[in-house]
């Protein structure tokens, strides 16, 4: 059911466009399920995650994950468990205490929030923090914190391709005008997919289906597109898109 190439584009029903990356995207499948809607898993990023260079941390008092790609991409190559790890939202916390990491802290899903929680919790006296990233970061999680002033590096463990066009099955699901929902988990990956529609040609399809952002800002990349409604979620994370979802179909139930 989560593989957008088995869907039956015959069978009635609710479906949603998912546009994470796929690691992410069968959790979320699994919570539409529970809502008797169908995902079509549509992966704008395949991740690549780097095999070196493996990170010092040597004098480090934590480390700062802003995804859990970067939580996976620690894990893959260090050992280290110990060190106190904070982690942007809830999401990446969960991914470091199933990867084994001991001290994990989660901030509310902003890197706002994540700055505001190192501020409060940690002393730039006590040593370096090491931010783990992607190759493309958004926003500037090390320069807020160096004003703050902390001593903070960052280190580049994976990188974020973007697709190079939308599937035949998504293309057609969208043409035929199936598809109820799309979900965008941030401003690159909205933006990617405004390119692919426009270069697929199912831009103008896209009148019945609602579109639902994690953030203004993932929002705000949709504008080139005329879907038939656009929501942001109150908080910027997977639950907050959930709550999102939620109130949509039942303002839908309610008509």
């Amino acid at each position: 059911m989560g593989n957008s190439r088995s869907i039956d584009l015959a069978r009635h029903g609710l479906r949603a466009l998912v546009t994470r990356p796929r690691a992410e995207a069968e959790s979320l499948a699994a919570a539409l399920a529970a809502r008797g809607i169908v995902a079509i898993i549509e992966p704008l990023l395949e991740i690549h995650y780097r095999g070196e260079p493996t990170p010092d941390l040597a004098g480090i008092q934590a480390i700062l994950c802003t995804s859990a790609n970067g939580v996976r991409a620690l894990a893959r190559l260090t050992r280290e468990r110990a060190l106190p790890l904070f982690a942007v939202g809830e999401a990446s916390a969960a991914r470091a205490r199933d990867e084994g990491f001991a001290r994990v802290e989660s901030a509310g899903g902003s890197l706002a929030d994540l700055v505001g929680l190192v501020r409060d919790r940690l002393d730039p006296a006590a040593g370096r923090l090491l931010h783990i990233a992607g190759s493309v970061v958004a926003g500037d999680l090390v320069g807020a914190l160096r004003a703050e002033g902390f001593a903070v590096d960052r280190t580049v463990l994976y990188e974020a391709h973007p697709a190079a066009g939308l599937s035949a099955a998504s293309m057609r699901a969208l043409a035929a005008g199936i598809v109820d929902f799309a979900l965008f988990f941030s401003p690159r990956t909205a933006s990617i997919f405004v390119r692919l529609a426009e270069r697929a040609d199912v831009a103008e399809a896209l009148g019945t289906v609602a579109a639902i952002s994690i953030s203004a800002a993932a929002d705000a990349a949709l504008e080139p597109l005329r879907f038939r409604e656009r929501h942001v979620a109150k908080w910027p994370d997977q639950p907050g898109l959930l709550v999102a979802l939620d109130r949509v179909l039942a303002e839908r139930r309610r008509a």
